[in-house]
């Protein structure tokens, strides 16, 4: 039997993700974050629904897919964990697993997620973002992970 993760817990960094991209992550749906770099971290982290919604047309049509009201959806709130799982230069065969059109993956790279799991209720981070990676309750340097 898997130990239960206790939340908040204060070793976990945060990736800030729009909405409705993070609700699409703690629902399986979205399985590839895109990003402009590759990354090493691997692991559990925390998904952090970031302050402001996606609202570009595929955004748009994912939350439509999925039936979700993007205006109903938390922000600003810690709302799950996801596990990264590999990272790898975006290819035209992760637009479904990304959603994002595969003519707009070129010089992506793509975060391979897995087994997300929603936290019962959102928290809100004692320290808010301030870059890609950021430690949701004690002050870190980013850019490694510590064990």
């Amino acid at each position: 039997m898997a130990k239960a993760i206790q939340h908040p817990d204060k070793s976990l960094p945060a990736l800030g993700i729009r909405q409705p991209w993070a609700e699409l992550i703690m629902r399986g749906v979205k399985t590839i974050e895109l990003r402009s770099s590759q990354t090493k971290i691997r692991g559990t982290i925390y998904v952090y629904a970031s302050k402001t919604l996606a609202k570009t047309p595929h955004a748009i049509e994912a939350a439509a897919q999925a039936e979700i009201a993007t205006e109903t959806l938390p922000t600003g709130t810690l709302i799950g964990t996801v596990e990264i799982v590999d990272s790898f230069p975006a290819t035209a065969e992760h637009a479904e697993a990304s959603g994002v059109p595969a003519s707009l993956l070129k010089g992506k790279y793509g975060w391979k997620l897995a087994n997300p799991k929603r936290i019962k209720s959102p928290i809100v981070p004692q320290f808010l973002p301030y870059g890609v990676w950021f430690y949701p309750f004690v002050r870190k340097q980013t850019g490694t992970r510590q064990k």
